[in-house]
Parts: structure tokens; sequence; C-alpha cells
């Protein structure tokens, strides 16, 4: 049997892979698991009642998280003109048009999330394939497709995050960094809860949020007592 490390013993010691935790004490274990010494990211795993391949039962949608996600997010925008200048004076680390398709299909993709303006969209269409397959396509549904690029990519960069739940109807989510003070953490997963919640579509039937887990970059799973997540708005920490 192989021994183990001197962190999976601090693991076992500390978590009871059986219990559900409170939302307050399942952050503040993970925070005091997170011994890497970068700063780890904290993530949400939610098992939902549903089965993506039908309809009427996806779960996909953008959320922003009150406090941001802590990660650096490099945006690309399909613009023009007026658009293109608002875009830039936003932050948008990418501007262009035909320049940016013979990029992208030149083979870089130096971005994280992509925008574009409605007029743009037959032209980037013709990179369905590329961005399709990597989750960056832009898509009017998510708001990533909008004239008001400049909300777009100020939400963006302030820690939008993109959720869709996947074949088994499970829904991964980095909601912040180890680094954050509890009462941050514990306002933006309670935030990206609402936003599931609200996100429940029309097929799902039974219990619809079945299974919370935290984990961080290294650490170990804590299972989370759902009714702990389901409160109050949260709100912006001061």
């Amino acid at each position: 049997m192989a021994q183990m490390t001197k962190r999976q013993k601090l693991w076992a010691e500390k978590v009871d892979a059986e219990k559900l935790y409170s939302l307050e004490d399942a952050i503040k274990l993970a925070k005091e698991m997170a011994t890497s010494k970068f700063d780890e990211t904290l993530e949400i795993a939610m098992n939902l009642g549903v089965d993506p391949k039908h309809a009427d039962q996806t779960v996909r949608g953008m959320t922003s998280l009150p406090n941001g996600s802590g990660k650096s997010v490099r945006v690309a925008v399909f613009a023009r003109d007026e658009k293109a200048e608002e875009a830039k004076k936003a932050g948008a680390d990418i501007v262009g048009a035909e320049d940016l398709v013979e990029t992208i299909q030149g083979g870089t993709i130096d971005f994280d999330r992509c925008i574009a303006t409605p007029d743009m969209m037959a032209l980037v269409g013709r990179l369905g394939k590329i961005l399709g397959t990597k989750g960056l396509m832009p898509n009017p549904k998510l708001g990533t497709v909008t004239p008001d690029v400049k909300k777009a990519v100020t939400e963006a960069k302030a820690g939008a995050i993109e959720f869709r739940a996947e074949k088994a109807g499970i829904i991964h989510a980095g909601i912040g960094k180890t680094s954050f003070d509890e009462k941050k953490l514990i306002e933006n997963a309670k935030s990206f809860v609402e936003a599931i919640q609200k996100a429940k579509p029309t097929g799902a039937k039974g219990t619809y949020i079945q299974k919370v887990v935290l984990t961080t970059t290294m650490g170990p799973a804590i299972k989370v007592d759902v009714a702990s997540l389901i409160g109050a708005p949260a709100k912006a920490a001061a």
C-alpha cells in the first residue's frame, strides 16, 4: 500500500468524506487545506437533476460574481470603427475584424472570452468550428453578441463566468481564489448557486440541485449541505 503524503494525511485528519458541511464550514476548511505555494482556485461542482441531451433540460448561461473570480481574463472583440474604439477603451486585449479572423484561422487563440457586435457575426461565423469546439463562440444568449461592447468587456474583465451543464448534468466553475477572505468566497458561492437556480430549465423534474462539492486546485473534495447554499441574495463585500 502506497504511503500517504504529508498533505494526504492532513486531508484524512481534517476532512470527513461522508459529512455534509455548511457552506461556511466548507469554505473555511477548503482555505485551510490550500497549502500549495501558489494561490489556489476555489472550485464548485454541482450535480443537477437534468439530462442535457434533451433541449428542455439544458443549463447554460453567464453570471458575474460579486467579488470577481480572481482570474485574469483576456478578452477579444470583433468590432469595427466606433465599437472597436469602445472595446479598446473598456480594456479589451484584442480588437479586430478580418485581421482577427486570419489570426485565429492561423492557429493563434490568445484570449479567454470572445465578444462580437451583431453586424460582425457573418464574419465570425467562419470560425464556428474553431471557436465552437473551444467554447469561445460568441452567443447572444450569453451576452457575448451585443452592441454594448463596453458593458460586455467590463463584465468579462470583472469576473463574469460562463456555466454549462455537461453530459451527466454536472457544472464546474471557479468561484474565487483561496486568498480571498471567507466572506467574499461565501458571497461568490451563493451568487453562483442563485444563477444556477434561475437557469433551471422547464424540463427539470424532481430535485434540481442534488449534490454540491467544493475543492481547491490541489485540495480534497468537501461535500456541502445544499440547504446552506440557498438563502438570501448575495451582496458584494464592502
